[in-house]
């Protein structure tokens, strides 16, 4: 088991969440010899088209197969049960140069299959313990991570731009984090994308009462690409955006 460090991501749609994902898994698959694991918790899968991997199966397919065999009496004793899911998940992983992608897929029929979640999630935990870093592109809230994916991360890093309906969610997120412990976490911070300049920061920084690991000024390299539907994977160095993304896993201690 390795000692693995996991940052969750999370945020307003819309104002880049993504996209710093996807260069965080760059950054980190390209440095060094540890494993990476990303985990795309978003229902619309961004973090694939971002990382230029075609989804084939996601976890919530695993769990709505298993659920309608238990409906139609097919479903199997609790060891047979753990090793099909166990085999499904590790089949529904897709494995790239430097890293290895799992998408968590749009829930339906929820049900109350409690223990069907339950085993998927210590799955996950399991799969996400044998990787050095894990990243993961959650929903605009942190409940869903604790309910779908995992309860514990290490950092909790909250995407907004400099917009009030973002930083509103922003803050909100942090709330429930704090007082709902809707997540178990060890830090969390605040990460400012499309700013115009350091003024625009201070202002949002005396307002928002939260750490603030960085900021990103628009990228029109990062919006060529997104137009276009290209891996973020291939961004240039001439991106200044992967030197601030670096700089903020440096912060949180990531990087060296």
């Amino acid at each position: 088991m390795h000692d693995t460090t996991r940052i969750a991501l999370c945020g307003k749609g819309g104002v880049g969440k993504t996209s710093v994902a996807a260069v965080m898994v760059k950054l980190l698959s390209e440095n060094g010899n540890r494993k990476i694991l990303a985990i795309d918790a978003d229902p619309a899968c961004g973090l694939a088209v971002a990382l230029g991997v075609v989804v084939r199966k996601t976890v919530d397919d695993i769990r709505k197969g298993l659920i309608s065999q238990i409906r139609k009496g097919e479903s199997q004793g609790a060891p047979q049960t753990l090793k099909q899911l166990d085999y499904e998940v590790f089949d529904a992983l897709h494995e790239q140069d430097g890293f290895a992608m799992l998408a968590i897929g749009r829930p339906e029929d929820e049900g109350c299959f409690c223990k069907v979640n339950s085993l998927l999630k210590d799955i996950l935990g399991e799969l996400a313990g044998s990787f050095d870093v894990v990243i993961i592109d959650g929903e605009a809230g942190v409940e869903q991570i604790n309910r779908r994916v995992m309860k514990t991360v290490d950092h909790l890093v909250l995407i907004s731009d400099t917009s009030a309906k973002g930083l509103g969610v922003a803050g909100a997120i942090a709330h429930v984090a704090h007082d709902n412990k809707a997540v178990d976490f060890r830090s969390l911070g605040l990460v400012l994308n499309r700013v115009k300049n350091q003024a625009e920061v201070d202002d949002i920084s005396s307002r928002i009462g939260l750490p603030i690991y960085g900021w990103i000024a628009e990228d029109d390299l990062i919006r060529d690409f997104d137009f276009r539907g290209t891996s973020l994977r291939e961004l240039p160095d001439t991106s200044p955006t992967l030197g601030i993304v670096e700089h903020i896993l440096k912060t949180m201690g990531v990087l060296t």
